[in-house]
């Protein structure tokens, strides 16, 4: 990989490195590397997190299947699970601008603290520029990324693939069942799933 701090110090929005954009991700291939802006204006950049498992996960507050897992709390609940055992949680949206979803830094932090929802980091992709990387589809699109750098899960935040809270209790949490074999230095037993919700909503 080219060294990254040879990348001139502009407004950047985001920057997704080493793959064609649209190319699905494979699972046990190192992550694409990607650089974000967070809530609070920071530059982000998934490879500074290696070492540490890492949960990337697409979101819309507008859309109905989000909702179900925010406003159950369940969605705040594996977050906080998550990054009790080490792990980095990055939230991403990449909803363009004039679209359901789409949200400024000042709205987000508004947003989190009113959901008490606590990412590790809230990172805007307004151009879609990662979302269309990693071929996020959905919201919630959830991916789990290994201690080394590779993608070992990505699909659905569960088995329930509906908008009815009343449906979480019997779920299969599939993020939360890979955090833990991931922790007991165990094979991710489910590696994929169909990814269930909104879709992307992005610019093009």
């Amino acid at each position: 990989m080219r060294n990254l701090t040879l990348i001139p110090t502009v407004a950047i929005t985001a920057i997704a490195l080493a793959s064609p954009l649209g190319a699905a991700q494979k699972n046990g291939a190192i992550a694409q590397d990607f650089k974000l802006t967070d809530a609070n204006g920071k530059t982000v950049q998934l490879s500074q997190f290696r070492g540490k498992n890492v949960v990337l996960e697409w979101h819309n507050p507008g859309c109905p299947f989000v909702q179900k897992h925010y406003e159950s709390g369940n969605m705040q609940a594996t977050q906080a699970a998550a990054r009790k055992r080490g792990a980095i949680w990055l939230t991403i949206n990449s909803g363009a601008k004039g679209k359901q979803g789409h949200m400024t830094g000042p709205e987000v932090k508004t947003l989190l603290k009113d959901q008490g929802s606590k990412p590790t980091h809230y990172l805007l992709d307004m151009k879609g520029v990662v979302g269309k990387a990693y071929a996020a589809k959905t919201t919630p699109h959830m991916y789990i990324i290994n201690k080394s750098g590779k993608l070992v899960y990505q699909g659905g935040i569960d088995d329930k693939p509906t908008a009815n809270k009343a449906h979480i209790a019997g779920a299969r949490n599939h993020v939360a069942a890979a955090l833990n074999e991931l922790n007991s230095g165990k094979k991710v037993s489910v590696a994929s799933s169909r990814p269930y919700g909104c879709s992307v909503k992005y610019a093009s």
